[in-house]
């Protein structure tokens, strides 16, 4: 299987991103990523937040995964971050599921997940949470360049075996520099299909990871991961900046 394109269901949620955004006066990036997550019907959308960060990105994301029936999850670095995040998404009326720790820890697996000999304290009512390990099969991930450890996150990150869609948002800054390449920042089994910078608001880096076909050798051996070449016609996705009035075409 592969991601498969809904153009109704990113325009739906291309449709509610831009008016509840405008609540927040902060429209561009948000709109565009939740249409993209929602298109591509993305069962399982992972990103990362920190205090001060930006949290429209984060409302668009969440809307998102309502209309593609999936899940949201935030990785926040502290509890501080935490309840900042989940006060300012209680707002906007959403209650994703958060987990704290350094993203690359988590993606990582090595937050530990075991039982403590003493009971933890209940979690707020305010707040969701959910296991590191169920982060397997990530459909859709968003970063933040201004973090020093973005790459070393999408490095980590297992992604789902019918595809995946990357995006680095406030790429501008890497924009010109040889310091990020795709292909060598992701894990050699999986194959970047295409990459595109896009000049929306501080700058998004996408890329597109194909699927992949699991092999198993029918004699009992270990099993293998074969990518997908098989080709999918090309869309393209109209995008207005609500600030500038630009007019940006898309392909995906």
């Amino acid at each position: 299987m592969k991601l498969i394109w809904s153009p109704e269901t990113a325009t739906k949620a291309y449709i509610d991103t831009v008016q509840l955004c405008q609540l927040y006066q902060d429209s561009g990036v948000a709109e565009l990523i939740s249409a993209m997550a929602a298109g591509w019907n993305a069962k399982l959308i992972v990103e990362t937040w920190a205090q001060g960060g930006v949290i429209t990105t984060s409302i668009g994301l969440s809307i998102a995964s309502k209309h593609a029936c999936g899940r949201h999850v935030c990785i926040v670095p502290d509890e501080d971050a935490r309840a900042e995040y989940m006060e300012a998404m209680s707002k906007a009326g959403m209650s994703p599921e958060v987990i704290v720790g350094e993203p690359e820890e988590v993606l990582g697996g090595e937050t530990s997940t075991s039982p403590s000999p003493s009971p933890s304290p209940s979690p707020s009512p305010s707040s969701s949470s959910t296991s590191p390990s169920l982060l397997v099969g990530i459909d859709f991930l968003v970063v933040d360049c201004q973090r020093r450890d973005f790459a070393r996150v999408l490095r980590l990150a297992k992604l789902s075996q019918k595809g995946a869609v990357l995006v680095c948002k406030n790429a501008s800054s890497l924009k010109g520099t040889a310091t990020f390449r795709w292909r060598s920042v992701l894990d050699g089994g999986y194959r970047v299909v295409r990459t595109a910078f896009l000049p929306v608001g501080k700058g998004l880096d996408i890329a597109h990871i194909g699927s992949t076909v699991v092999v198993v050798n029918g004699g009992g051996g270990s099993a293998g991961v074969v990518n997908s070449n098989k080709g999918g016609r090309r869309r393209w996705i109209k995008h207005v900046d609500q600030n500038s009035g630009e007019e940006h075409v898309i392909r995906t």
